[in-house]
């Protein structure tokens, strides 16, 4: 099969490998109809050491059951279904608190162990917890719009959806997403989704603050830092954000996000954060009372409920997809990426 790897900051090769085959009686292998590059598989394509070893890239797929373990009893062969980024179990303690990213026996894509989901095949682990499958839909027919907006429930969507959810977003409040990529746009909709009435997007991409406002965001601001900070306070009267979603990680967008919560209010991020160390005293968080929330989105939590969202028509997520490219262009969908030439790209094997 064909599969991506990287070897090192902006070094993405596609290969030819052995098909994965069923190590564990609880494994099923997926024939992939879709997957994609994330904005987290970026950081790795700007900083991951040169290795003469590559990497095994993705964790994003919609599928195809092709194979399964003699223990799978939830998915069978021929069953279309969408991989959440994390495999899990769905069953221990903390998957049935709603964290399935926290999951005791479950673990990540992306290693020599697990493989990467940007290929032609995946192994996956713990299939009963980890594929979902989707209702009366034949891919085979279904159009690329409906694909890309199940592709988003593996991860982009329901990321930007958790950031909302852990904000516990209530009607009548007032967002502040910062970032304006595919997990900041998701997060737009799933504010609106929750009936938040007011919602700042910063972003400075034109292209795609545009699709924010189609979203539900009812105001743009390009500016960044204290000017940026600013803009946001000048829009909500002084007062600040109730909620700030934070779709980036990097150090600039978090102190971004303590200078526009208001007194009281939740930042939520879901940007992998690039830092361990980020201030929390009074000058910060403590003294305004604000919390901090976020973290891993445990997309397994939510993806039943938001595929009956995408199959309504009530959501369409999959517009943050502008680019698909074959499998084997898979350096080239980084490259789009990486230099906001794309917004987010989609794979086709």
């Amino acid at each position: 099969m064909r599969a991506t790897f990287m070897y090192g900051a902006g070094d993405v090769r596609v290969e030819t490998v052995p098909d994965p085959v069923i190590r564990q009686p609880t494994d099923a292998i997926v024939r992939t109809l879709r997957a994609c590059v994330c904005g987290s598989d970026l950081h790795p394509y700007h900083s991951m050491p040169g290795s003469g070893q590559g990497n095994p890239m993705g964790h994003e797929l919609i599928g195809v059951v092709e194979e399964t373990g003699s223990a799978v009893t939830g998915v069978k062969k021929g069953d279309f279904v969408i991989a959440p980024f994390a495999f899990s179990d769905n069953t221990c303690a903390f998957c049935r608190d709603g964290f399935q990213t926290s999951c005791v026996h479950g673990g990540w894509y992306g290693s020599p162990e697990n493989g990467g989901l940007q290929a032609e095949l995946a192994r996956i682990p713990l299939a009963d917890g980890s594929l979902v499958v989707v209702p009366d839909v034949d891919p085979a027919t279904a159009d690329d719009g409906l694909l890309n907006s199940l592709l988003t429930l593996s991860d982009v969507y329901l990321t930007g959806y958790h950031a909302a959810h852990m904000a516990q977003i209530s009607a009548g409040q007032t967002v502040t997403v910062i970032g304006d990529g595919a997990v900041g746009l998701s997060a737009v909709l799933a504010a609106r989704q929750l009936g938040a009435e007011r919602i700042i997007l910063m972003g400075r991409h034109a292209v795609r603050t545009d699709l924010g406002r189609e979203f539900g965001a009812t105001d743009v601001v390009a500016e960044r830092g204290a000017e940026g900070i600013g803009r946001v306070m000048d829009l909500t009267g002084g007062e600040g954000s109730h909620v700030v979603l934070e779709a980036v990680g990097h150090m600039p967008a978090y102190e971004q996000a303590y200078g526009v919560v208001r007194p009281g209010g939740v930042i939520s991020r879901v940007g992998v954060p690039q830092y361990e160390d980020a201030p929390v005293g009074f000058g910060s968080l403590f003294g305004k009372n604000a919390r901090l929330a976020g973290g891993p989105a445990p997309v397994r939590a939510y993806q039943e409920a938001a595929i009956t969202q995408v199959l309504n028509g009530e959501i369409d997520p999959g517009r943050v997809f502008d680019v698909a490219l074959p499998l084997d262009d898979a350096a080239e969908a980084y490259r789009l990426m990486d230099a906001r030439e794309a917004l987010k790209v989609a794979l086709r094997p």
